[in-house]
């Protein structure tokens, strides 16, 4: 499923809402969630998950294609962990 797909099904289950009412809370949603992620904060959601970011430090790699060595300098990563409700509606 992908982004127009939520917004199609969104709508459809909710009649009394029109698609770019639809498509203006999903994206009000992702723009939230991206800005709380990059402050750093942590986003939970019960029963479906946290989504947080994890700090990568520094290290020295390789090319895969020459072997030569690179620096790959420290990131912010984005990190989802699925909640206990939703590994079990998965799981069942």
């Amino acid at each position: 499923m992908n982004k127009s797909d939520l917004i199609t099904k969104i709508a459809n289950i909710n009649p009394e809402l029109y698609q770019k009412d639809a498509n203006k809370i999903i994206n009000v949603f992702f723009d939230t969630l991206s800005l709380a992620l990059s402050k750093s904060e942590r986003v939970e959601l019960r029963g479906f998950g946290v989504f947080d970011v994890k700090k990568r430090e520094a290290r020295i790699a390789r090319n895969p294609k020459n072997g030569d060595v690179v620096a790959v300098p420290s990131k912010n990563i984005p990190f989802f962990r699925m909640g206990k409700a939703m590994k079990d509606r998965i799981n069942k």
